[in-house]
């Protein structure tokens, strides 16, 4: 199993701490960085807010060498298809082929009230979805008109997230690399998994690698952990997160969605602040290897 980094870019997070996070995945050997791709914030309220997504993944594969860069997910309804096609592949040329684009229907209708964009019903927007997954697509694959092409061949990974309902799965299968699915427990992540293999086997294509995402926290011993959850706590409400333990606890949780079929897991750390749990990270990453 890969382990990546997910930040919720929208809860305040600085240029200096994006840059601090990035390089200190890099040295923990983490397999990627991912980040929301939200413009205003859902736990810590005002004045927190986002810098915009791919401007930052643009400035953070300046700055990286090796780890994968990407949202999870990007709206359908921030940005046309064009420009966001146009938006990848750049990233993908300064990184040298490490960018991927998570894509969704988006939900937080609160910020789209605040930044002016429009919000339809569901029905809508996933319509939306399909139509620009295919724009996107055909801009990197065809189109010889568009340059320059991706850097990646035949184009960057394109992930879609749900939680396997019949409609993202269908688009999954059109038109993706990769399906992540979001705070499972071990049992959902099975199904889901099950579901999308169906899918793409009736699809007649090979199964879809499945990822996950969901919260964590983790501690190198019982006193660090506690001062970690406290800080979950404080930021989120909730007791605990998904995933949480020292180290060797975390690897055995994580090795049970291994064994239910997950591939990779993006970790959602709250507290951003806190750069030196990443370096945590790397050690279960290591031990799942």
């Amino acid at each position: 199993m890969r382990v990546c980094l997910m930040i919720e870019g929208q809860e305040g997070v600085s240029w200096e701490q994006w840059v601090a996070l990035a390089r200190a995945a890099e040295d923990a050997n983490l397999d990627g960085l991912f980040r929301s791709d939200h413009y205003r914030s859902i736990q810590r309220g005002e004045p927190a807010g986002a810098l915009d997504a791919w401007a930052t993944l643009a400035g953070l594969a300046a700055v990286t060498d090796r780890i994968r860069l990407g949202t999870m997910v990007t709206p359908v309804t921030f940005r046309r298809a064009q420009v966001l096609a146009k938006m990848v592949v750049t990233v993908d040329h300064i990184s040298g082929g490490r960018v991927e684009l998570g894509l969704g229907a988006g939900w937080y209708e609160a910020e789209h009230e605040a930044y002016g964009f429009a919000f339809p019903p569901l029905r809508e927007r996933m319509d939306e979805l399909d139509r620009q997954l295919a724009e996107i697509v055909r801009h990197w694959d065809d189109a010889p008109e568009v340059q320059p092409k991706p850097v990646q061949r035949p184009h960057p990974p394109i992930i879609i997230g749900g939680t396997a309902k019949p409609r993202t799965v269908r688009a999954a299968v059109a038109h993706a690399d990769e399906y992540n699915t979001v705070w499972p427990t071990v049992e959902e992540a099975r199904e889901r998994k099950r579901a999308l293999d169906d899918a793409a086997r009736g699809a007649g294509r090979e199964p879809l690698r499945f990822s996950m995402m969901t919260g964590c926290v983790v501690g190198n011993d019982a006193a660090e952990l506690e001062e970690r959850l406290a800080a979950y706590q404080a930021l989120t409400g909730k007791e605990t997160p998904a995933i949480s333990g020292t180290v060797d606890q975390v690897v055995g949780q994580l090795r049970e969605y291994e064994a239910a079929g997950v591939e990779r897991v993006m970790l959602q750390h709250m507290a951003h602040e806190d750069v030196a749990m990443v370096t945590v990270l790397g050690e279960v990453a290591a031990q799942l290897g």
